[in-house]
């Protein structure tokens, strides 16, 4: 299988600037989209594979609220360089890497979006991880911490 280039995405060439905090939101949070992409090594990784080390394929899952439009994303790695991301893009026809920067809202707390810029609806703050939230109440439940109030307050 050919390896998939890294091309830069669109919004690139966009000037510098200072990021805008984002309007504060009532939205409900929204479920991750369950996309996932099969990411095998490219054959020039491959190549270096022995027997007691083998190149495993790696899996991708999308990082976009369930519904969105257009195609899945998934980071792979930070590209400190160009203050952004290589992200997976894909959908049923499709697959590429891109080198996106990232998306310049943040919270009123000043959490940064985990997304790229221009990104479908839905900060990285309003897409949840349904697998990841019931492990939390589980280990919450199983180890209560005394300095919090179960109401989640505090």
């Amino acid at each position: 299988m050919p390896a998939l280039p890294v091309t830069p995405g669109p919004a690139r060439h966009l000037p510098d600037r200072e990021p805008r905090p984002a309007p504060p939101t009532k939205a409900a949070p929204v479920n991750q989209c369950t996309g996932l992409l099969f990411l095998p090594p490219p054959d020039h990784v491959a190549r270096l594979a022995t027997p007691d080390r083998p190149m495993e394929a790696g899996y991708v899952l999308c990082e976009l609220g369930e519904g969105h439009e257009g195609f899945h994303a998934g980071a792979l790695w930070d590209d400190d360089a160009n203050d952004g991301a290589v992200w997976a893009r894909w959908d049923a026809d499709c697959r590429c890497l891109a080198g996106l920067p990232w998306c310049p809202a943040t919270t009123g707390g000043g959490d940064a979006c985990g997304l790229f810029a221009g990104h479908p609806a839905g900060h990285s703050w309003e897409v949840v991880d349904p697998t990841q939230e019931a492990v939390l109440a589980h280990l919450e439940q199983e180890h209560p911490r005394p300095h919090r109030r179960q109401d989640g307050a505090g």
